[in-house]
C-alpha cells in the first residue's frame, strides 16, 4: 500500500514562491510605459500590459496576476463594467483590483468599491505609493492562494489516508471467519471499524473433535500499524505457531503470546485478549484474559430465568513484561448458553454531552434484550444512537457463540 505524504513532505514539495505579478489595463500606452518604469526597479515584480479592455479577461486568465491595475475611462468598455466582469469571472473573482482614475471624486470611488474594486489611486501616483500598494494587495492574495493550496494538499492527504485505512479495514474483514450456523457451537459476529481503524481482530475454530477455541484481541493505538500487528497475532493463533504451547490451555496460549509479542520489539505496541476453550464432552469453558474486558455469559432461555455472568479477564496486558503467568478459570455451560466476547469499543462510548456510557447500563441492555431479538444488532444500534452519529471512535467488535 502507498503511504500518504506527511505535512513536512507536502511543505517541501510546495511550488516556489509566487512573484508579484501586475496586469495593467489601460488604453493609453504612455500611461503603461510610465507604470512600467515605476515598477522596473523592483526585481520581484513582473509587469504585464493590456491595451484592449475587451481582451483583459482572457489575458488575466492566461497570466494569473496577483494584482490588477485598471483605468476607469476607456473606449469600447466602461471601466466599472470591466470591474464587474472581473468579479464575475471565476479565475479573477478574488484577485485584488486597484482602480486608476484621473479624478478623486467620492461618488466615483463609492461606485468603484460598490462593484468590487479593492483600492483606488489617482493616476499617476507616486512611485513609492504605487509599489507599496501593489505589494500590499499582492501579499494578501498570495497568502490566500498558498493557504488554499495547503488546504487542498491536506484534504488530498486525508483522502489518501482514508483510502489506505479503508483498504486495511477491508483486508482485516476478509480475514475474519464466516459465521457458523450449525453444530455444537453456533457463531455470529459484528465488526464495524472506526474511521481511524483500531487494532481489533477475532477468530474461532475447532482445535479437535472435542475442543472449540474462541478469542478476540485489541492492539493499542489506531491506524494501519495497529491493524497489521493485530493481523500478525491473529495468524499466529490460527496457525498455532507458538512453540511448546497447548492451544487447549488458555494460560499457555497467553504466556506464549506474551513472549512472542514483546512491545519493545513491536514499536511499543501491546494488546489485550480474551481467549476461551470449550470442551464439548464436559460442557466446560476454560478461559483466560490479558487486560481485556470480561466476556459475558447469558444463560436461560426466557426473560424471568435469564442470568448474566461476567467472565473476568484480570491477567496482565500482552507484551508489557516477559515471563508472566496467566491464571485460568472454568465455568460449566447450561444448554443454549450464549457467550459474548467483545472489545472496549462496544461499551466505552462518549456521549454527545461528554459523559461516558456507564458500564452498568451496557450490562443492563444485554441482560434485558429479549431472547428472540439479536442482541448484537440491538447493541450496535444503541451505540450509534449514544455516539450521536454513524462514525465510531473505536472499532466495534463482538462475537456471539451459542452452545447447543
Amino acid at each position: 500500500m502507498s503511504v500518504p505524504p506527511t505535512p513536512a513532505e507536502i511543505q517541501s514539495a510546495a511550488s516556489p514562491p509566487r512573484p508579484v505579478t501586475v496586469l495593467l489595463v489601460d488604453d493609453q500606452p504612455i500611461v503603461a510605459e510610465a507604470v512600467r518604469r515605476m515598477l522596473a526597479p523592483e526585481n520581484d515584480i513582473v509587469f504585464h500590459y493590456c491595451q484592449d479592455p475587451t481582451a483583459a479577461i482572457a489575458q488575466a486568465n492566461a497570466i494569473g496576476p496577483t494584482v490588477i491595475l485598471q483605468d476607469l475611462v476607456m473606449p469600447e468598455l466602461d471601466g466599472l463594467t470591466l470591474v464587474k466582469f472581473f468579479r464575475a469571472n471565476p479565475a479573477t473573482r478574488e484577485i485584488p483590483l486597484i482602480v486608476l482614475s484621473t479624478k478623486e471624486e467620492p461618488i466615483i470611488k463609492a461606485e468603484a468599491f460598490g462593484v468590487g474594486a479593492n483600492d483606488y489611486l489617482v493616476k499617476l501616483p507616486d512611485r513609492l505609493e504605487l509599489v507599496a500598494r501593489v505589494r500590499y494587495h499582492s501579499k494578501g492574495y498570495i497568502a490566500q492562494l498558498e493557504r488554499n493550496e495547503a488546504y487542498r494538499a491536506l484534504a488530498e492527504s486525508r483522502r489518501l489516508l482514508a483510502d489506505e485505512i479503508a483498504e486495511a479495514a477491508k483486508y482485516v474483514r476478509s480475514l475474519l471467519p464466516a459465521p457458523m450456523e450449525r453444530g455444537l457451537a453456533r457463531v455470529d459476529w459484528r465488526f464495524v471499524p472506526c474511521t481511524q481503524l483500531g487494532g481489533d481482530s477475532f477468530s474461532y475454530h475447532w482445535l479437535d473433535d472435542e475442543h472449540f477455541a474462541v478469542f478476540l484481541l485489541d492492539v493499542s493505538g489506531h491506524g494501519v500499524g495497529s491493524s497489521l500487528m493485530s493481523v500478525s497475532a491473529l495468524n499466529v493463533l490460527r496457525s498455532q505457531a507458538l512453540p511448546r504451547t497447548d492451544f487447549r490451555d488458555p494460560g499457555q496460549v497467553l504466556a506464549g503470546l506474551n513472549a512472542a509479542f514483546d512491545m519493545d520489539q513491536h514499536d511499543n505496541k501491546y494488546f489485550t485478549i480474551w481467549y476461551g476453550v470449550y470442551r464439548s464432552k464436559t460442557r466446560q469453558l476454560t478461559y483466560a484474559g490479558a487486560g481485556h474486558p470480561p466476556a459475558l455469559l447469558l444463560s436461560g432461555t426466557t426473560q424471568p430465568e435469564r442470568a448474566l455472568s461476567q467472565l473476568e479477564s484480570d491477567g496482565p496486558i500482552i507484551g508489557m513484561m516477559p515471563e508472566l503467568e496467566f491464571d485460568m478459570r472454568t465455568v460449566e455451560l447450561t444448554p443454549s448458553a450464549r457467550l459474548l466476547v467483545f472489545s472496549d469499543g462496544v461499551f466505552e462510548i462518549e456521549q454527545p454531552d461528554g459523559a461516558m456510557w456507564p458500564f452498568e447500563n451496557f450490562l443492563e441492555l444485554i441482560r434485558t434484550t429479549p431472547p428472540d431479538e439479536p442482541v448484537m444488532d440491538r447493541l450496535l444500534h444503541h451505540v450509534h444512537a449514544l455516539h450521536g452519529c454513524d462514525q465510531l471512535a473505536d472499532d466495534f467488535s463482538i462475537v456471539e457463540v451459542t452452545f447447543q
